[in-house]
């Protein structure tokens, strides 16, 4: 059901005026067609697009019995309204909807329901995709993106629906523009739970919301941060800042922001765009910033840091800020104390000089979730305010020596070509260029080469090698493998502290996991750097919708991954059946499938509702 306003002009006075109509959609072959069920005069007191459709939904929700989906308080006005219709419906019998009673009424009302059907005439006309669309769209609703996006951002209705369902789009169905634009008109019902018509969705428009959204960056970021943590009363005490990047498929010639570098992919033949972000530890995004793809990891700390105390909550006090080794260098330490900000990352370098704090105490052994040990100290260095903390895993000591097999392995196989090459036709064999090849075989296996002691032995005229040889010096594994420094500018804490506050670095991993993985960031196909920027942006802001889905999951015990959720929802549809009655009449009804018991569990631990509606059903004569 909806209101339609039909304009009319005094013929005497000429003055205008609006009167109202209760109306239902219906379907006649490919054309879609408006029945007025009853005239309403003038309504007043309901005023905007909000109070006819919340109107309007009352008066459905009356007239089938389901006046517990408006529980909470309404306005006067609306509610007078809806219940005068929906009795004036049903005492005139204007639609063939019957009230679920319960009662001895209700019993006899329900023949009403019944129809002779021709049941080879029974016809499935689309079966869409809805459930991961309306998990989403719960959860936009918590986030309050409909105010956001008219209200902050200036956005019309039609432009915010068209934006709101590209959201959902990008995190239900991750792709392009072009073929998001498909799935949305063939195989989603993502449309029309934000009511926009299919028939007007194409890539351009696509375009054209992504690049608003990205107009609004600031006040979406800022607002969203807010929202979180007032929703789900956090106090950002830590924040993760870290760098990634993705690659482009194709030249990019004319790019301002595609550059080659180092690339996380190790796609050194294409060009790459840099994105940081900074993530609290419930995993909310709180800060991004896109760079140049041959930005250094940590000259982007400085660009990012002023914009740090607007993004976070306002505690009295600022976060601890954790990073990787790439971001950390003693020019960012200074920065950052310098703005009043601690500090926890692992550094760059194993330290070689340094002091044990507690030279009696016994190393603390903590356990990573394998049940795997891992042994704390505290150290000085000397020359250095800050506290460092040797690390040494037993895992990870197993994983290196493993690795350091492996290389010494391939190191000493080349060793042996460059040797067998002394004695073959055509081999390298002066001097000067075996020498050249072992350099660039040390260049190769950096690790494995440290470990050798190697001799090129010349003939009598020092012109040839005869031969080479080789020995693996003798290490002490227990001292160099799975050992690594934390540097924190967080004096006076124990090391168990200390290890609890580094160990959720995970959790902004596993954002950047979700990001390219999940949401498509990597690899971008766009031409212009406008559209990249929107692009990346765009799943910045799906990232945001799944945030906060799989926190409210975790809270209650749910760990499932994005991908794994979005399957178990798309086991919920939303089909469309027609039928021919014996009458001639052609009933056509529209519902969602009952979810699983898998998706039930997800709508419950969330608190979402199980369906958008209950059901749409229309009947008409036969054409």
């Amino acid at each position: 059901m909806f209101i339609k306003t039909i304009v009319k002009t005094d013929k005497k006075t000429g003055k205008r005026y609006d009167y109202f109509r209760l109306c239902e959609g219906y379907r006649i072959g490919n054309s879609v067609r408006h029945r007025t069920i009853v005239s309403m005069g003038k309504l007043k007191g309901i005023e905007g697009k909000e109070d006819k459709k919340f109107l309007a939904d009352l008066i459905e929700a009356f007239t089938k019995g389901d006046r517990q989906l408006f529980s909470f308080e309404v306005k006067p006005e609306i509610e007078k309204y809806a219940r005068e219709f929906a009795k004036r419906i049903t005492d005139e019998k204007l639609l063939d909807i019957v009230p679920r009673t319960g009662s001895g009424e209700g019993v006899e009302a329900q023949d009403e329901n019944y129809e002779n059907v021709d049941i080879n005439s029974i016809s499935h006309d689309q079966a869409r995709e809805i459930g991961p669309e309306w998990l989403c769209t719960q959860a936009m609703e918590q986030l309050g993106f409909r105010s956001l996006l008219e209200g902050h951002c200036g956005l019309s209705r039609t432009a915010a629906n068209l934006s709101m369902a590209h959201i959902v789009s990008r995190a239900v169905y991750p792709a392009s523009e072009n073929k998001t634009a498909q799935w949305m008109k063939e195989n989603s019902a993502v449309a029309g739970l934000f009511n926009h018509p299919i028939d007007k969705i194409n890539r351009f428009k696509l375009y054209t919301a992504s690049n608003n959204l990205y107009d609004k960056k600031d006040i979406i970021e800022k607002k969203l941060s807010t929202r979180t943590n007032e929703l789900f009363d956090l106090q950002d005490k830590i924040i993760f800042y870290d760098l990634t990047n993705t690659y482009f498929e194709g030249r990019k010639a004319g790019s301002k922001i595609a550059k080659f570098g180092r690339s996380k992919e190790k796609r050194s033949d294409a060009k790459i765009v840099a994105m940081a972000a900074v993530i609290n530890a419930a995993g909310f995004l709180k800060y991004s910033k896109i760079y140049q793809g041959n930005i250094s990891d940590c000259t982007t700390l400085n660009m990012t840091i002023d914009d740090l105390s607007a993004q976070t909550s306002t505690t009295g006090r600022k976060p601890i800020i954790v990073m990787d080794a790439g971001i950390m260098t003693d020019d960012n330490a200074t920065m950052l104390k310098g703005n009043g900000y601690d500090y926890i990352c692992v550094t760059r370098t194993k330290l070689k000089d340094y002091r044990q704090v507690n030279t009696e105490g016994e190393d603390t052994v903590v356990f990573d979730k394998n049940e795997n040990p891992i042994s704390l100290r505290l150290v000085k260095k000397e020359g250095c305010d800050d506290t460092y903390m040797y690390v040494r895993s037993q895992q990870k000591a197993v994983k290196e020596a493993s690795m350091n097999d492996h290389f010494s392995q391939r190191y000493e196989e080349d060793l042996e070509n460059i040797n067998s090459a002394l004695n073959k036709k055509g081999g390298t064999k002066k001097l000067e260029k075996v020498w050249e090849r072992i350099g660039r075989l040390k260049e190769r296996y950096p690790t494995a080469n440290k470990h050798y002691s190697i001799e090129a032995i010349p003939d009598t005229e020092n012109k040839n090698a005869i031969e080479i040889k080789w020995a693996k010096n003798t290490v002490n594994p227990k001292e160099t493998e799975g050992v690594y420094f934390i540097r924190t500018s967080l004096g006076g804490q124990e090391e168990s502290t200390l290890w609890a506050i580094y160990n959720t670095l995970t959790e902004i991993e596993a954002t950047f996991r979700v990001l390219k993985t999940d949401l498509a960031l990597r690899p971008v196909f766009h031409k212009h750097d406008e559209n990249v920027e929107s692009h990346l942006f765009l799943g910045l802001i799906a990232y945001q919708i799944v945030a906060t889905i799989r926190y409210q999951l975790k809270q209650k015990g749910i760990h499932y991954d994005w991908r794994n959720i979005v399957r178990i929802m798309n086991t919920q549809k939303e089909v469309t059946s027609t039928m021919k009655c014996k009458n001639g009449k052609i009933i056509t009804i529209k519902k969602c499938s009952t979810p699983t018991l898998q998706a039930k569990q997800v709508y419950d631990a969330l608190g979402y509702k199980y369906a958008p509606y209950f059901m749409k059903k229309s009947v008409v004569p036969e054409k």
